[in-house]
């Protein structure tokens, strides 16, 4: 049997006005994303709840499973408004923030902003970056509110617009009063995951989760990297990875502080730390930037997108163009294309990891060893797991094979999860049915449900792996090779 091929990096996109009607996230689930973004920047609790209330009933039709993400706003400093929505600066001009100037009372010579601890995380000679990077000023003054600066590098600056400090070193906290009163009303929405913008500490991710359970809520943390200060200490990276079920390579206002020509290698060394952390890992920002407005990438696009799927990336996530943009299907198929080619490379399926390591349980002892057998025997066409947690999948996707991890499972919550892991494609199959019946008659049934699903011919073989007593968690002990007849 010609094998089915199977995309496995995962697709993030971004809901918004250009993606949020019933056809179109139809559409999108069909073209083939993973996991859909709520960028709780916009909008309201309640039409987030409803959205998601979309998407789960599109993904049930589609009969996939597909992930929710809720992205907290986080402590984005950004100026005021202006009392003609944008104004003009020229290179040369001197230009004030000030943070006594109203929300809207902003001019060409000043404007105001909210965060007001600004002005003590600045010094003379700082370069501030306005809009993403786009205007630079230099600071020449700080003095109480006001911050007079020079403009270096000009341009349209419009309303409420984020301030960054070149170099990073602005700390304010992860968690607003906003974020707070977002995840108490994440009970509607019942997120799989939920992303906490600019985490400095392991005390970002415990609040966040503690605030979560206490609405007895446990979706996966994701931590998203986008301070330079997180970045250059590797023993505060690792702790924060450590407290986190995954990370974002939040690209936007990490590139912003640390410098483009940084990031690339910034980005390929977090992709490794969380692979070898045992996390999830999303490359963001700007991938297919182009198809805002075009119906085709660019090629230096679809390099980006491919050398994050060379890197190892779970997923690979798209902002603006399926928020706003005017081709949410195209940008979603270009996508996968672009994964699907890079994955085709030798290099993404191969295992790089762990020649070396001792294994700490008998879990991750079989999970490893079949990785192993997938890369060394050519008859194998899949490996399926039976499990509770999803542990046994996880363990596997970080490591490279080439063929899908089918995770066979009874419970929706851990599948809704592994919509983010790489090469896994989550089914619903409740091995406890069988429990009765001799561990054979468990294992026939599985393969009888991935060959009535294609994804199994005759002929092909099987690695399989399971726990002895079905049903229970942290339990897998046992890997077989099973004939499919």
């Amino acid at each position: 049997m010609t094998q089915r091929i199977h995309r496995r990096t995962k697709i993030v996109a971004t809901i918004g006005p250009g993606s949020e009607s019933t056809t179109m996230l139809g559409r999108l689930v069909r073209a083939g994303v993973d996991v859909f973004r709520l960028n709780f920047s916009h909008g309201t609790a309640a039409h987030h709840a409803e959205v998601a209330h979309r998407v789960r009933e599109e993904a049930a039709r589609a009969g996939r499973y597909v992930g929710i993400l809720a992205d907290l706003q986080g402590p984005k400093i950004r100026i005021a408004g202006f009392q003609s929505g944008a104004v003009k600066l020229e290179s040369g001009d001197s230009f004030r923030l000030d943070g006594a100037l109203g929300e809207e009372e902003g001019t060409a010579r000043a404007v105001g902003y909210a965060f007001q601890e600004l002005p003590q995380y600045l010094a003379p000679d700082d370069t501030l970056l306005l809009d993403d990077g786009r205007l630079r000023l230099r600071v020449d003054d700080v003095s109480g509110t006001a911050i007079d600066c020079t403009v270096l590098t000009g341009g349209k600056l419009s309303s409420r617009k984020g301030i960054n400090r070149l170099g990073g070193g602005i700390a304010a906290p992860a968690l607003t009063g906003k974020d707070m009163a977002d995840i108490r009303s994440l009970d509607a929405v019942q997120p799989d995951f939920v992303a906490v913008s600019f985490v400095s500490s392991t005390e970002d991710i415990r609040l966040a989760r503690e605030l979560l359970e206490e609405r007895s809520l446990a979706p996966a943390l994701i931590a998203k990297i986008e301070r330079a200060e997180v970045v250059g200490n590797s023993r505060i990276l690792d702790d924060i990875l450590r407290a986190s079920d995954g990370i974002m390579v939040a690209r936007g206002d990490l590139g912003v502080e640390v410098g483009d020509a940084e990031l690339i290698g910034i980005q390929k060394d977090l992709i490794s730390r969380a692979r070898k952390s045992d996390r999830v890992v999303i490359t963001a920002t700007q991938m297919m930037e182009s198809m805002i407005e075009n119906p085709m990438p660019t090629r230096a696009e679809v390099f980006d997108v491919a050398n994050a799927v060379l890197d190892g990336t779970d997923a690979v996530m798209l902002s603006a163009e399926t928020a706003v943009g005017q081709y949410p299907v195209e940008v979603v198929t270009a996508m996968a294309d672009a994964a699907m080619g890079a994955e085709r490379h030798p290099v993404a399926r191969t295992s790089r990891y762990r020649l070396e390591r001792e294994f700490g349980s008998a879990q991750e002892t079989v999970a490893m060893a079949a990785i192993y057998a997938a890369n060394h025997y050519r008859s194998v066409r899949g490996i399926a797991c039976l499990t509770e947690s999803g542990t046994t999948p996880l363990l596997m996707s970080r490591l490279s094979s080439g063929l899908p991890i089918f995770a066979l499972s009874r419970r929706d919550r851990t599948l809704q999860r592994l919509s983010l892991c790489r090469g896994v494609i989550p089914l619903y199959f409740d091995a406890t049915v069988f429990s009765g019946a001799d561990p054979e008659t468990v294992e026939e049934r599985a393969i009888e449900f991935l060959l009535a699903r294609g994804f199994l011919g005759s002929g092909d073989e099987l690695l399989l792996t399971r726990g002895q007593v079905l049903g229970q968690r942290g339990g897998t002990n046992m890997l077989k090779v099973l004939p499919v007849p």
